[in-house]
């Protein structure tokens, strides 16, 4: 994944998802979830390439930043909880897939997480 259009197109197939612009300045793409608006992905352009913000668990914020020089603390959001994520290629397109699908659950509301599971 090196585009701002693929990086759309996977936070989209997560489920109950759109892609927002609420800033005037339309470089930044906001992934959210349909039912509490929370942001799970910022997709923007820095340095010609495009990176990823993603909410990390504590646990993976310094491992992913340890093994790839490419993950970074967020820029623009709280470094404790957000990464970013260059996409220059050298980041193996399962492990960006699997940080915006821990994102993707990290934002998800308490509600929706105990529906899927069968509970109400």
């Amino acid at each position: 994944m090196k585009t701002r259009e693929g990086a759309i197109r996977y936070c989209l197939c997560m489920g109950d998802t759109y892609e927002d612009y609420p800033f005037r300045d339309k470089n930044w793409t906001l992934m959210r979830h349909i039912d509490n608006k929370r942001v799970f992905a910022w997709i923007f352009e820095k340095d010609d390439n495009i990176w990823i913000n993603v909410k990390c668990q504590p646990g993976f914020l310094e491992y992913y930043r340890q093994i790839y020089h490419s993950v970074v603390p967020a820029f623009h959001l709280n470094k404790d909880h957000w990464n970013s994520i260059i996409l220059d290629g050298t980041v193996p397109q399962e492990d960006i897939y699997e940080m915006i699908k821990q994102s993707y659950m990290l934002t998800k509301s308490k509600s929706e997480i105990n529906q899927k599971k069968g509970r109400h």
